[in-house]
């Protein structure tokens, strides 16, 4: 048997009275998802350990099967594993966005999106003009990147942006959980307030207001860690040979980390306008020489950031008939057997624009296996789906029948 793990990024949501009183998922026309809902088994999952925060990282380590609390150090030290930055030990890994500010307010956690080629050029200037021997910026995919500290103490407080937009930016800055983390909190804070300086008139910010685009006003410090400690995938679970597909940096980081193989796809973004296709090619390639492969589509985790319901819709749509049908079509044909899972990692409601811990909906359907009764995949069918509710690595233990 040969796995595929098709992770539809905060494609969960809540109803929403534009759609009717439905979800996303609900409103979306989904026929070869809810074909597989119907030919397979269905559950809920909770990703979110008690305590954590309900992040992708978090959600996707545990849709996983790992021991999150055990293992979590933090996104930054994730996005350095798939940037291919060796950390030292003392080393203080930390995601850096850039964002947009407008009237000291944080606009949007992404500087309006920005390219990856326009970002580069910022955070490579903001490394001349701010990095030292101690500190270092280095450029990721369109507004995620990282920033590693030598010798900082991750007792500090930081708070993701996409969580609070629209709030005063000076009001959410970092804060010293403990009296050693003091020269840490006050040397990112310099950094956020001396990055604004730097980019306010940089030609790459000019640019962009020109064509009325956000500018990147600032860099934005968060998720510190240090290098963790998590076996491999296959340490874990007995894969031999598994793989991850994926846009963001993140994801791929937990790839690396996890011995799993990245594939890189061209055209890839993390946006609705991502190479569905050419993912989809680069997952059934990876099946026939790999046991199992970790599909990653970020796109309706944006829409809901964006608070763009409609857009969200879409890309729940362009997921089931640019990525689930070819699945289907394709893997009946294989020679060995494929399961096929669906699910998100948590939900991203559109009306509050971040991730929350509800429970998301999964779907496992195994060649041959019964069907239970669910007919429709969303957040309501599958709560009678004949999984029930999981926590922790039920998902993955399921998924391989351990």
């Amino acid at each position: 048997m040969k796995y595929i793990i098709v992770l539809g990024d905060g494609m969960a949501d809540e109803p929403i009275p534009e759609l009717g009183g439905l979800t996303p998922l609900q409103a979306a026309r989904t026929p070869y998802i809810d074909q597989l809902a119907k030919q397979g088994r269905n559950g809920m999952l909770d990703t979110i350990p008690p305590g954590l925060h309900p992040g992708s990282e978090i959600a996707n380590l545990a849709v996983l099967g790992y021991n999150v609390p055990e293992v979590f150090e933090g996104r930054g030290v994730l996005e350095a594993a798939s940037m291919g930055v060796e950390l030292q030990p003392g080393d203080l890994a930390l995601r850096c966005n850039l964002i947009c500010l407008e009237d000291q307010k944080i606009k949007n956690h992404s500087a309006g999106h920005i390219p990856s080629e326009e970002a580069a050029e910022l955070i490579m200037f903001l490394d001349k003009k701010l990095g030292n021997d101690k500190i270092r910026f280095y450029p990721g995919v369109s507004y995620r990147h990282l920033l590693v500290v030598k010798g900082g103490n991750k007792q500090v407080g930081c708070t993701p942006p996409h969580d609070v937009m629209g709030t005063d930016f000076r009001e959410v800055m970092i804060k010293p959980e403990t009296v050693e983390a003091e020269k840490t909190a006050r040397l990112l804070n310099y950094l956020v307030v001396r990055s604004r300086y730097f980019l306010e008139d940089h030609p790459v910010n000019l640019k962009r207001k020109e064509l009325g685009k956000d500018p990147a006003s600032c860099i934005w410090p968060w998720s510190p860690g240090y290098r963790p400690a998590m076996p491999t995938f296959r340490e874990l679970w007995g894969i031999e040979k598994s793989a991850v597909i994926s846009a963001v940096d993140l994801i791929q980081g937990i790839g690396v980390l996890a011995g799993m193989k990245v594939i890189k796809v061209e055209g890839a973004t993390g946006l609705h306008t991502t190479n569905y296709e050419g993912k989809t090619r680069a997952a059934l390639d990876a099946l026939k020489d790999h046991d199992l492969v970790y599909l990653h589509i970020e796109a309706s985790d944006e829409a809901g950031h964006e608070g763009d319901h409609e857009l969200k819709v879409k890309t729940i749509e362009y997921l089931d008939n640019r990525v689930v049908r070819t699945l289907i079509e394709e893997t009946a044909d294989m020679s060995e057997p494929v399961t096929i899972a669906i699910l998100p990692d948590h939900p991203t409601p559109c009306r509050i624009k971040t991730h929350t811990r509800e429970p998301v909906p999964f779907l496992i359907c195994r060649p041959g296996e019964t069907p239970d009764t669910v007919e429709k995949y969303d957040e309501f069918s599958a709560v009678s789906g004949s999984y029930g509710m999981l926590s922790g690595p039920g998902f993955m233990k399921n998924l391989l029948m351990k």
